[in-house]
């Protein structure tokens, strides 16, 4: 299996987090600290073999149990990015799915402006007759 991008760091171990984590929570092996974490065993087989990375659902879990901050847990397993870098493009929609948005809510307002048009017609003819039973 291809490893991660982080595996590429000299200084990503995670193995030394989850050694750490067996230590502290005085756990005898991995399966010990799958059950804490409520995790799958595989799960920290994979992050052991480098074969998956510790996700931030995990660092978040690892938190909650331990009571360590996620920058401590992050340093543990030698990950020192400062940030996490996003595309300014990611998150938002694509031009052709902005112009159909666009078109969508052109058509839903020309829909709604004769239905409001009617409305008001009808209200102006009820008032005209004396029918005050609204």
């Amino acid at each position: 299996m291809a490893h991660h991008a982080l595996s590429s760091q000299e200084s990503y171990n995670p193995n030394h987090l989850l050694d750490i984590l067996l230590g502290k929570m005085q756990l005898k092996n991995d399966a010990a600290l799958s059950r804490m974490l409520e995790v799958a065993p595989p799960v920290i087989s994979k992050i052991r073999h480098h074969r998956l990375p510790v996700g931030a659902s995990l660092l978040i879990r690892m938190h909650e149990v331990t009571g360590m901050s996620i920058r401590d847990l992050r340093d543990l397993m030698g990950d020192r990015r400062t940030k996490y870098r996003l595309s300014d493009a990611q998150g938002r929609p694509k031009p052709e799915e902005k112009a159909a948005q666009q078109a969508a809510q052109q058509a839903a307002q020309q829909a709604a402006q004769p239905q409001a048009q009617q409305g008001a017609q009808a209200d102006e003819a009820s008032s005209k007759s004396g029918n005050y039973a609204h």
